[in-house]
């Protein structure tokens, strides 16, 4: 019995010892690997008070540990990031809020997963500064307008350093370099690619879709992107981001060695072939992958033979489908059902498709869930879904939002987006000068979308064709139509106005009878900055992006007598003024009643003159701008006849349209047009008035620009200030003829 309980005893110590063992090494393991060091003397384990005193500091030590572990988890609950993802694989079948992308919160995810999961954050994917590349196919004016909301939402979000990639048409080149290079955004780079050249490659495809031919042009990326070009995001211009690309980006670093392409499925019915009776899709895997997000590993599809490989899977197709529905989708999802080992499966969050009848309300739980919106429908805006009205808002947040608060820096990064020319001067003005901000106006680089709408002009073949060249504000938006009624010919104008100001500008465009008929007007849009009006810059926006070989200078305000388009044409030809330096004044005059029974000719307008009804322009108020046109002599004149040149003197004119640049440091209200003609003349155009022209100013309320002049003292002498600069600079440029300027202004 005793040796019965002896045998028992040593089996419970033992038993103790090798627990008290196995807690020990267990505890001292999870205390290492959570970056800790336990120093213990080797001497202090052979005692039972050092093991109690062990065990004790152990204990301790554990909790500090699990304290921080449960803050981590805490931290890593509330940020916006994704957690660990689970192996590659599984394509079309998964369920939709899950992807091979997803975390431990995902859909697919058991309880035991969950709780196994490592909340240890991980490193970025993304290093700062690394340069992400973007491509895009866009072709037209309303392609470029999508376009710029796409950039934008893409430039809120990023934090690093941004390469776009256009492949564009002559139009939406035009406009979109222009753009860029006076958006003038801090690390961002820009790179055009003629699609017509490129157009060869694709143009035997047969296509339905509405996009036509340039729906098709993703198909030659590889081909059009620079050899050199490893990677590169590839989104439709009707995409709105609502986080950073970069973690887009960063999924290429998730791609197996054989992957190649990384695409979003399908979210509607299409490829599944059950919309309607004999609905015949082209081949997909499973409901097919959907091209507005794509992610190209441009250097691995080059190495596989990508070029021969699509064009291959698209005549075999062809042979039974005769012509794509999709565009580029089609051959994409059937080149995918031959090759899916290629394609990595992006989270449906990353192409939240708003086409009607789709599934995209399954790839999002809240807002936080959305990375991309895909308004890939033709109906655009107005598609029915659910939560349409929040995706709607935040479009428009984007299509409204200042680009000028886009012009941040990404500290840290390398950055080239002011010209050096320019910081050389901004940091040479004198911030206590009085005249500071006007000499600021001058150096601002304003952004500028030209042709905003669409624009059709086919040149006249006897090289005499004319444009009207205006700027306006959204103050005088309802002269567009009057302008419009009274001037057959091109019309080029700028308008001054700040985003949000734009879209409302488009609307009433869109929306006029009258405006959206006229498809030889080129609207320019010149975006708000600073505090001036930047008049003359405005003006050569109008007057460089004219089409013709000679311009009309007028303004907004002032209505053209019927006819006045052709008339000029037959003057020009008549004054020989291919082959001479003229200005025709076109004599002005105004009404102070904002209905006007608008005269028919030249008589009809004298009698209104003499009773009362009509006025010379601004005969009460500023005599010397339009005096010199001898409006006594223009009464009975039935040919031209020559004016000269006198201080103050600003008529509207026509001249070839190398003309000399309206002078930009004139600013805001005074002097703006004067200075110009000052110019003509010292080129010695002659200033001849036609005897059978006429126009007529329209009553509107004050501008406030003209009630800062009248108002402000410093504006004034600032304004004489920029006066006497100018005939400085116009005395070194033209030498003693333009000493008689200087004199001429001295005496008045």
């Amino acid at each position: 019995m005793n040796l019965l309980c002896r045998g028992r005893l040593k089996l419970l110590v033992a038993s103790l010892t090798a627990v008290v063992l196995l807690t020990w090494l267990y505890l001292l393991a999870g205390n290492l690997e959570n970056g800790r060091s336990l120093l213990l003397a080797p001497c202090l384990a052979d005692t039972p008070a050092a093991q109690v005193v062990e065990r004790a500091v152990l204990e301790s030590r554990v909790r500090e540990v699990e304290e921080e572990n449960r803050k981590i988890r805490l931290q890593l609950s509330q940020s916006q990031g994704t957690a660990g993802q689970p192996p590659d694989g599984n394509y079309g079948n998964q369920q939709w809020g899950a992807s091979a992308d997803t975390g431990p919160d995902d859909g697919d995810n058991t309880a035991e997963e969950k709780n196994n999961h490592t909340e240890c954050p991980r490193a970025p994917s993304v290093q700062k500064c690394e340069l992400i590349h973007v491509a895009c196919v866009c072709a037209g004016h309303n392609a470029s307008r999508d376009v710029v909301t796409l950039v934008k939402s893409v430039l809120f979000h990023r934090r690093n350093p941004l390469h776009f990639h256009f492949i564009t048409d002559t139009v939406a080149n035009r406009i979109l370099s222009s753009l860029f290079q006076s958006w003038m955004v801090p690390s961002v780079q820009v790179s055009f690619y003629d699609a017509d050249e490129l157009k060869s490659e694709v143009s035997w495809i047969p296509n339905k879709h509405y996009s036509g031919i340039y729906g098709l042009m993703k198909l030659t990326l590889t081909k059009a992107l620079p050899p050199d070009l490893s990677k590169v995001i590839v989104l439709d211009t009707d995409i709105t981001f609502a986080t950073d690309i970069a973690e887009l980006w960063g999924i290429f670093r998730k791609f197996t060695d054989k992957q190649v392409i990384g695409l979003v499925e399908n979210q509607s019915d299409w490829y599944l072939g059950n919309l309607w009776k004999n609905h015949k899709p082209w081949p997909a895997l499973g409901r097919g992958f959907n091209t507005g997000v794509i992610l190209l590993y441009l250097e691995r599809l080059r190495r596989i033979g990508w070029e021969q490989m699509w064009r291959l899977t698209a005549e075999r197709e062809l042979m039974s489908m005769l012509s794509t529905s999709l565009a580029d989708q089609d051959i994409f999802n059937a080149f995918i059902k031959q090759n899916p080992v290629l394609v990595h499966q992006l989270p449906c969050f990353w192409n939240v498709q708003l086409s009607d009848h789709t599934r995209s309300e399954q790839c999002y739980t809240e807002v936080s869930d959305l990375k991309v919106i895909h308004w890939n429908s033709p109906k655009k805006l107005r598609v029915k879904n659910k939560h349409v009205e929040f995706f709607r808002n935040l479009y428009l947040t984007f299509l409204e939002y200042d680009g000028n608060l886009l012009r941040r820096e990404l500290f840290g990064c390398p950055s080239q987006a002011n010209p050096e020319s320019v910081q050389a001067a901004l940091e040479e003005l004198d911030e206590d000068d009085q005249c500071y901000d006007f000499r600021r106006e001058r150096l601002t680089v304003h952004r500028v979308h030209l042709y905003f709408l669409q624009y059709e002009y086919t040149p006249t073949e006897d090289d005499t064709d004319i444009t009207l060249v205006a700027q306006l504000s959204m103050d005088r938006l309802q002269m567009l139509e009057a302008i419009c009624k009274h001037w057959e010919g091109p019309i080029s104008l700028a308008l001054y106005m700040s985003d949000a100001e734009a879209q409302q500008f488009l609307r009433y465009a869109q929306a006029s009878e009258v405006l959206k008929n006229r498809k030889n007007v080129g609207y320019h849009i010149v975006y708000k900055e600073g505090q001036f009006y930047p008049v003359n810059l405005v003006r050569n926006v109008a007057l460089k992006n004219a089409n013709t070989p000679y311009v009309f200078l007028t303004d907004v305000d002032f209505l053209p007598m019927y006819g006045l388009y052709d008339y000029l044409r037959r003057s020009m030809v008549q004054l020989d003024m291919a082959h001479t330096k003229k200005a025709l004044v076109v004599p002005a005059f105004e009404t102070l009643r904002y209905r006007l029974s608008f005269p028919k000719s030249k008589a009809e307008l004298l009698s209104m003159l003499d009773m009362g009804a009509l006025y010379t322009f601004r005969y009460h108020v500023w005599p010397k701008g339009h005096a010199p046109t001898n409006y006594a002599k223009w009464r009975t004149a039935t040919t031209p006849y020559k004016v000269e040149w006198e201080p103050d003197f600003e008529p509207y004119v026509v001249v070839r349209r190398d003309c000399p640049e309206y002078d930009q440091r004139f600013v805001g209200f005074g002097w703006n047009k004067v200075s110009h003609i000052l110019e003509l003349d010292a080129q010695e155009y002659d200033l001849m008035v036609l005897p059978n022209a006429f126009m007529i100013h329209m009553p509107h309320a004050p501008s406030f620009d003209i009630s800062k002049f009248r108002s402000s003292s410093s504006y004034r002498n600032c304004l004489n200030t920029l006066k006497d600069e100018f005939h400085q600079d116009l005395s070194r440029k033209y030498g003693s003829a333009a000493l008689k300027y200087l004199t001429a202004q001295r005496t008045i």
